[in-house]
């Protein structure tokens, strides 16, 4: 769950994208804290190997952890932000943020609220990956990111990220899903059939 948005800042630069845009990538210098007010940026990981995955969304209110780790110890990035949707945003100037991080205890309380959770959402995606299975993963995945309708406008590609697993893994598990009845799956779309079914498959090992 995302927090409230923080307001507007005084010596901000406002930013706008459009979705697709590459915020940053590994080795990027950070240019400032950012503090989105509208869309979601998605912050993933790539492995030597190809392989992505999804470490996190920042929506509004939330806090960036590869934003925070750059302007709290010095370093560039390590991983791709891209924009998800459009963006409207405010990048905080490190002198600024340094400044209401000392001096505004609720713009300090927001931020160590949100990275609090931020660290929940990383405990979950470790457990995630350690201790549950492929197709209680993808059972999960799909659910949390069907629109209201049941539908997931994903490719395979994708949805492997999601989970940190491979697209041809995941399109074999599909394919399962899809006889049993749960699913129905075409290129870049997934469609729930049986959302009681789906859940069911997230509390199996």
């Amino acid at each position: 769950m995302s927090a409230r948005p923080i307001p507007p800042i005084a010596g901000a630069r406002p930013m706008t994208c459009q979705a697709g845009t590459v915020l940053f990538r590994p080795t990027d210098e950070c240019p400032g804290f950012v503090s989105v007010h509208e869309g979601t940026i998605k912050v993933s990981l790539t492995g030597p190997g190809g392989r992505e995955i999804v470490l996190y969304r920042v929506k509004p209110g939330d806090v960036c952890l590869q934003t925070f780790a750059c302007l709290a110890d010095g370093r560039t990035y390590t991983a791709e932000g891209i924009a998800e949707t459009d963006i409207v945003a405010e990048i905080i100037p490190l002198p600024v943020y340094e400044r209401l991080m000392a001096e505004d205890s609720a713009f300090r309380a927001h931020i160590s609220s949100a990275i609090a959770h931020r660290f929940a959402d990383f405990e979950h995606l470790v457990e995630s990956l350690a201790l549950t299975g492929l197709e209680a993963r993808l059972a999960e995945a799909l659910l949390r990111l069907a629109d209201p309708s049941g539908e997931i406008q994903m490719t395979h590609e994708a949805l492997a990220a999601e989970i940190g697993s491979a697209r041809e893994v995941v399109s074999r598990q599909l394919a399962r899903f899809a006889r049993s009845g749960l699913v129905d799956s075409s290129r870049g779309r997934v469609k729930i059939l049986r959302r009681q079914g789906l859940e069911q498959k997230t509390h199996e090992a």
